[in-house]
């Protein structure tokens, strides 16, 4: 698949997820099969202001291509200026623009998935991104529509096209289910049938065989992995294994899988300083133990853990005291 003159080297790809896909994660996921990634998103108004904070979000892994940056902002001129300086800073390949998020604090500034309510004022956004861009492929993150009520995928695809879009990705939910309910990938299917640029399908690939599915029932060549790879980067493995129909590798056993989160945080603590890595651990590491007999105690121990040291001794008692059924 192509997005603009960028070949894309596998059909799966990870989906930007805010305080989730940093460097380390994407790193690992990439190695794992993830063909594509994209960063989380930054803020278009803090990027024009120089933001301390907001210009790590743009760094790349090496060898991290092809990979996007997503933008989040709805003013033409902040989204026009940010664009130029987030390709000059990460060397991205592609600029994606969220027009998906569904958290309030984001569409009730007209942001992310409030950009659905009014697709003239989104095309212009993304026209505004294109521009801006100089050439670099733009791309877009949507959502169904605001509500079951307001269903106007369709519309807006079509008129992100027209503003020189060269791929979007699909959300199968409006931004009122948020992640309730189940992904329409129908819904999905229909904005594929009405434009003429790609659609990468996405919501609800939990499992190798959803990969199968999902490609099939929106007739996409693509698919984007949110929350199914949530402490399961082995999902990219098993999804490419699927889809070319050779058998489906097992996750590695336990003590293997605590070796591989072990290297994320120590990638986000080399990335970001270990007392904000071993922060953001506490959610990333109880995401692996998901499903684990017994594994209460630790992840209670796990939401407190403040140094690398704290780490490495959980995770000398979860390979002593705790087993995976399925092994």
């Amino acid at each position: 698949m192509k997005i603009g003159g960028v070949t894309l080297p596998s059909p799966l790809a990870l989906a930007p997820m805010a305080g989730v896909t940093d460097l380390a994660f994407r790193q690992i996921c990439r190695e794992l099969g993830a063909g594509y990634t994209v960063t989380e998103m930054v803020s278009a108004k803090a990027l024009c202001y120089q933001d301390k904070k907001t210009v790590p979000l743009l760094r790349l892994g090496e060898g991290e291509h092809p990979a996007a940056v997503q933008l989040f902002g709805s003013e033409e001129e902040s989204l026009e200026r940010a664009a130029g300086r987030a390709i000059e800073l990460s060397g991205c390949d592609i600029l994606d623009i969220n027009m998906g998020c569904p958290v309030p604090k984001i569409c009730s500034n007209g942001d992310g998935s409030g950009l659905a309510r009014d697709p003239e004022k989104a095309a212009r956004a993304a026209a505004a991104v294109v521009r801006g861009a100089g050439g670099t492929p733009v791309t877009v993150k949507m959502r169904l529509g605001w509500d079951r009520g307001h269903l106007n995928a369709v519309e807006l695809a079509k008129r992100l096209e027209d503003a020189g879009v060269a791929a979007l990705t699909v959300h199968g939910r409006t931004k009122v289910q948020m992640y309730s309910g189940t992904a329409d990938w129908e819904g999905i299917a229909a904005v594929r049938e009405a434009v003429s640029i790609p659609v990468i399908a996405n919501g609800d690939v939990f499992s190798p065989q959803d990969a199968v599915k999902i490609l099939k029932r929106t007739g996409c060549q693509a698919l984007m992995i949110g929350r199914g790879a949530f402490g399961n980067p082995w999902l990219f493995q098993q999804c490419a294994a699927a889809l070319k129909g050779e058998p489906i590798p097992p996750r590695p056993p336990l003590a293997e899988r605590c070796d591989t989160v072990v290297r994320q945080i120590e990638l986000a603590a080399e990335y970001k300083g270990e007392r904000i890595a071993c922060l953001e651990a506490r959610k990333h590491y109880a995401w692996y133990l998901k499903g684990i007999p017994y594994a209460g105690y630790y992840k209670e121990q796990i939401s407190s853990v403040s140094t690398l040291e704290d780490i490495y001794k959980i995770t000398k008692g979860i390979k002593r005291d705790l087993r995976d059924p399925e092994e």
